[in-house]
């Protein structure tokens, strides 16, 4: 593996239960360095479930405790209950219950502010998108307006995704909602032009919880009625949003040490599915050694290189 730079900044995507990926594949980078990842990051960015790793990480929880969290938690998160069935006639899949009551057990009270006055001081940046003002928020420790929050509130804002969690004191979902599924654009700019960090002092990691595999033929998009096209175009929203947010970050942060790594799932997995946690570890382990080999992602690569249009 190619030592870090003197900065090491860390940016997670959202991806619900497929955390599991992300938490397996730093247990390993853990193994690898002998030092427990709070130690190494002083930037954290994270949106949904990037946003409960970044915390954790910042509150000095080490990845292999998180990742036996996530799988021991999984299916207490996300149960089978006659929601989950009936769904489309509610207002959400699950309950806040479970995931407000883990994060309080392993971040505690902790509010914002206090990653800032912590020794060494964790910036970290949680995404989440307001219903209200109709803008994303990104909530830091340092900035007077989110100091005072509470990080479970942060983190259950960044990860109540509509459908499947209740809304956030009626205004706060999940961070993906806007252009920030993946944060590692607002990963660079925060390291750069807030914390004053030389890019080329600066390694940025960017983490991505699988992609799902593209699957449609010509002519199939045809025979669509009009509620099949639900999960098509937010697909293609979502990674064409994730794309992009790598392609500005190749582009306009070129100095930087930026290494994203990503996998490619040979079926696709729901972010509430715990059943599939065995299978989850296994691409967790394939992105690890991704890091740990410098194999970065080369499926978005080469379009940072391309001109507009083509």
């Amino acid at each position: 593996m190619i030592p870090f730079r003197k900065n090491v900044a860390l940016a997670v995507d959202g991806g619900g239960i497929r955390g599991v990926i992300v938490t397996q594949a730093l247990s390993m980078l853990e193994q690898a360095l002998g030092q427990p990842v709070h130690q190494v990051f002083r930037l954290v960015c994270g949106t949904s479930t990037g946003s409960i790793i970044s915390a954790a990480i910042a509150a000095g929880m080490s990845a292999g405790d998180l990742n036996q969290l996530y799988v021991d938690l999984g299916n207490t998160i996300f149960p089978r209950t006659w929601r989950t069935f009936f769904f489309p006639l509610t207002h959400y899949r699950y309950t806040h219950a479970a995931l407000s009551i883990a994060l309080r057990n392993y971040l505690g009270e902790r509010t914002m502010g206090s990653f800032w006055t912590d020794d060494p001081k964790t910036d970290v940046v949680i995404t989440t998108f307001d219903l209200v003002d109709n803008h994303t928020r990104f909530v830091k420790p340092w900035k007077d307006e989110y100091k005072d929050w509470p990080v479970t509130r942060a983190v259950l804002a960044s990860s109540s995704v509509p459908t499947y969690f209740p809304v956030v004191e009626g205004r706060y979902v999940d961070g993906g909602v806007g252009a920030y599924a993946n944060p590692c654009y607002l990963a660079a700019y925060e390291a750069r032009f807030c914390l004053g960090w030389d890019p080329t002092e600066t390694t940025l990691i960017s983490l991505g919880t699988g992609r799902d595999p593209h699957k449609m033929g010509a002519g199939q998009a045809d025979l669509y009625f009009v509620w099949n096209w639900l999960d098509p175009v937010l697909g293609a929203f979502l990674q064409s949003a994730d794309d992009q947010q790598v392609q500005v970050v190749h582009t306009f942060f070129d100095q930087l040490d930026f290494r994203r790594f990503q996998v490619n799932l040979n079926q696709a997995i729901n972010m509430d599915d715990p059943s599939k946690i065995p299978q989850l570890t296994g691409y967790g382990e394939q992105l690890g050694n991704m890091i740990l080999n410098d194999i970065t992602d080369n499926n978005v690569l080469p379009m940072a290189a391309r001109a507009p249009g083509v």
